[in-house]
């Protein structure tokens, strides 16, 4: 991108606003008038906040127990939209209210106007498809709104067994079951589509991007026919999924779900009678195939995906999209604190035993200290144990990712998260460490990056890329150093930090050693 271009997107200037003046300067708005916006699904009157048009709360579909959701008519008169809706049934009561009415989407923008055409960013959010929501303060879109100039959308929709649970092979009834949460945002895709325009938004610049399990999404719908041309750029931080669940081992999880409920296999309507209370506690039974919490994600069921995401290659469906694949340098740092049960006592004689589990894959955890032990000879086991369970566990599949789309001529750019928390820095750049950076949301709760200096640099590094990213698929910008693409032969990578800079196959050791073993995915 070129500085005058950059420049542009970045302009603060006065602007026509749903019919009053919006005057943009120096980052902040004063909104003389805010009259509903008026779109194809219907009228919605928001708030102003900072000089940023927000509309909370808005329908894009409903939804049957375990059916596909469906698009409703637009509404008679004005519809508020100053509230968010209602987040999907989950364990624990970090985000509410809950119902299994969940299909909501907010948007941020500071040009309420058809001819405004700016970039769309709609936002996935993680919890590994069985928790979260973007009520969290750490996904508010008006920073990023505000400084890039771009609408913000983000997205509630159905999770953990509301929203994958298979049961098309115990009862034909429920043949989309296995992959409602990812209709529900093709769902919202389509809204935006057929909508974001008179909300400022360009439909043909629609890039989505989202964290952990929210990027894991994005993989998946790059690779279903029902997703094909609703977003032209994607970024996934710190998500990723090269497989998908295979249909027997969905249906086992389903059977072991049935079984914690009390309800018989052969008796899936009492699942319709059930209180959601009931669903959710159900969560609880033991995965049949992993251990630990059943787990639930898109399953490979040959009629909503018919192959992998990222397996045996990268699904030509998608190759023409740009993609930004990113992770942290500190994973499992998230997942597993300093002071916790796993770490207290480690030691040489038992730091092989306890990173086992972690790493998701079967290899010889033995051996796997051995190679690090010779490898980095000044590390501690606590380096060693985050080290390996990072590599193997969290950044393993989108190392995967971005060498088959790079095999495949794709166009692709990575990056590593270095920037690490401000407010406790045992944990390093942990697992959505990236999230306020890019949302410009430092002083949300929940972040640790703090608000000095530093992370304010950081953010916008972070937030101009994504932006331009969003504007043009090419996430360079001025002020950044030149961001290559990713090929096999230089492994070019943004290290975001102060200052940002890229590396030629950053942790190139550890990518080798975990090349040896044979990367099979959680859930398949």
């Amino acid at each position: 991108m070129t500085g005058k271009q950059h420049d542009s997107l970045f302009s603060r200037r006065t602007v026509m606003a749903g019919g009053g003046a919006l005057l943009l300067t120096g980052g902040s708005a004063l909104a003389q008038a805010t009259a509903p916006v008026r779109c194809k699904a219907g009228a919605f009157q928001g708030t102003v906040e900072r000089g940023v048009r927000v509309f909370r709360g808005i329908r894009y579909g409903r939804a049957e127990r375990f059916k596909a959701p469906v698009a409703v008519p637009a509404p008679a008169g004005v519809q508020p939209a100053a509230a968010f809706g209602p987040v999907c049934p989950q364990a624990g009561d970090r985000y509410g209210p809950q119902s299994e009415d969940c299909l909501f989407l907010n948007i941020w923008t500071s040009e309420a106007d058809p001819r405004a055409r700016k970039p769309v960013m709609l936002y996935i959010h993680g919890g590994a498809y069985s928790t979260g929501s973007v009520t969290d303060p750490l996904n508010d879109g008006q920073a990023l709104a505000a400084r890039g100039d771009v609408v913000v959308v983000t997205v509630n929709h159905r999770l953990n067994a509301l929203g994958y649970l298979y049961l098309a092979r115990l009862d034909p009834r429920f043949a989309d079951s296995g992959n409602l949460g990812q209709l529900d945002l093709v769902l919202a895709l389509q809204w935006v589509r057929d909508n974001i325009a008179a909300f400022g938004g360009d439909p043909a610049r629609v890039m989505v991007f989202g964290q952990s399990g929210g990027g894991a999404k994005i993989a998946t719908m790059m690779g279903m026919p029902a997703a094909k041309g609703l977003f032209h750029r994607a970024a996934t931080m710190s998500g990723q999924q090269v497989t998908a669940s295979g249909p027997l081992n969905a249906t086992a999880r389903t059977r072991a779900y049935l079984a914690k409920l009390g309800v018989a296999e052969g008796n899936p309507d009492a699942l319709l009678e059930l209180a959601v209370e009931r669903l959710v506690e159900g969560l609880a039974a033991t995965d049949p195939i992993l251990g630990g919490g059943v787990y639930f994600g898109p399953v490979l069921d040959m009629r909503w995906l018919t192959r992998h995401p990222f397996w045996p290659d990268a699904n030509p469906q998608s190759l023409g999209i740009p993609m930004v694949l990113g992770n942290t340098r500190d994973e499992t740092r998230a997942f597993i604190a300093p002071d916790s049960a796993k770490l207290q006592g480690l030691g040489w004689d038992n730091v092989a035993e306890r990173i086992a589990p972690e790493l998701r894959i079967d290899v010889l955890p033995e051996w796997v200290v051995a190679q690090y032990r010779a490898q980095f000879p000044d590390w501690s086991p606590s380096d060693v144990f985050y080290a390996a369970t990072t590599a193997g566990r969290s950044w393993r599949g989108q190392v995967i990712e971005a060498e088959e789309r790079a095999r495949a001529g794709a166009p692709g750019w990575v990056y590593q998260l270095d920037f690490g928390s401000r407010t406790d820095p045992r944990r390093g750049a942990f697992h959505t460490m990236d999230i306020p950076l890019v949302f410009g949301t430092l002083d949300a709760a929940g972040s640790h990056t703090g608000s000095g200096a530093d992370a304010r640099a950081a953010s916008q590094a972070m937030q101009d890329s994504f932006v331009s990213f969003a504007a043009t698929g090419d996430p360079n910008h001025r002020g950044l150093p030149q961001w290559p693409r990713y090929d096999l032969e230089r492994r070019a990578t943004m290290i975001f930090d102060v200052p940002p800079h890229v590396e030629n196959d950053p942790r190139k050791w550890q990518r080798e050693l975990f090349a040896r073993v044979p990367y099979i995915q959680p859930g398949t």
